[in-house]
């Protein structure tokens, strides 16, 4: 625990997945929480992106990280992925559910493929792995789960066509609360963080280019500025951590006021 840091704060020794955690906001989470204690695995597809990472955030924070390829999409890989990882910690206790896209495409185009890829990510991967690390967590009768979802999942964006993502989030809302309640009284809680528009690796060019859609989004947010990464760090650490022990099953939005507008 960094000195100084509340207990309330503290995560020494509870190692957290992170999934879709080589980049942006999983990367982002995962080293507020390493700089918590945490000992972090980065799960992704994409390995040298996250076993670069993974290095870099070990020297960084002084904590043990290590990276595991996971396709959360498939669920067999899941299952023994999660097992393996679980067994070699000496139990997952802290679980970061980030994997996840956005295809932006027109309701009326009737695209099946791209419907489902975002499905399959946004909803089928999270619940793949909120499953298999969330039993081994009811095993033991302890852990955190906290699930990405996002703003998306509470209002439909403008002015992007963005049906399928909107859909997904929404649905991992619901997913969060079911399994909150399931797991209530077994000792596991299950919260979700729903960003709004952030500047990540993936955005950021985007937001230098400028345009009328950025114009638009900022307008509509409030703070008048999209997120930074590690805007949710505090969050992620908090949902973590004994200092939430009596929360769950809530969706905790950080979105520079854009739902409360």
């Amino acid at each position: 625990m960094t000195s100084g840091t509340s207990p309330l704060f503290d995560l020494t020794g509870r190692t957290a997945l992170v999934t879709g955690g080589a980049k942006g906001l999983g990367l982002a989470m995962a080293r507020g929480l390493a700089q918590h204690g945490a000992p972090i695995v980065l799960a992704d597809i994409d390995d040298a992106t996250g076993e670069q990472a993974a290095r870099d955030l070990a020297a960084e924070t002084g904590v043990e990280v290590s990276y595991r390829h996971l396709d959360v999409t498939d669920q067999a890989m899941v299952e023994r992925v999660v097992a393996e990882i679980d067994q070699e910690v000496g139990g997952i206790e802290v679980l970061l559910n980030n994997a996840g896209r956005t295809i932006h495409h027109p309701v009326e185009d009737g695209d099946g493929e791209k419907w489902r890829a975002v499905m399959s990510l946004n909803l089928d991967g999270v619940y793949h792995v909120l499953s298999a690390v969330g039993r081994a967590m009811l095993e033991r009768g302890r852990g955190s789960i906290i699930n990405t979802g996002s703003m998306s999942g509470i209002i439909a964006n403008v002015p992007q066509t963005q049906a399928s993502y909107n859909a997904s989030k929404a649905a991992v809302h619901n997913l969060t609360r079911s399994a909150a309640l399931e797991w209530a009284s077994r000792g596991v809680r299950v919260n979700a963080i729903a960003p709004g528009y952030m500047r990540t690796e993936l955005t950021r060019g985007f937001y230098e280019a400028g345009g009328e859609q950025i114009d638009i989004w900022n307008l509509m947010t409030p703070m008048s500025r999209p997120g930074e990464p590690e805007e949710l760090a505090g969050a992620a650490v908090y949902l973590a951590s004994d200092a939430s022990s009596f929360v769950t099953g809530s969706i905790l939005s950080i979105d520079g006021g854009y739902t409360a507008a």
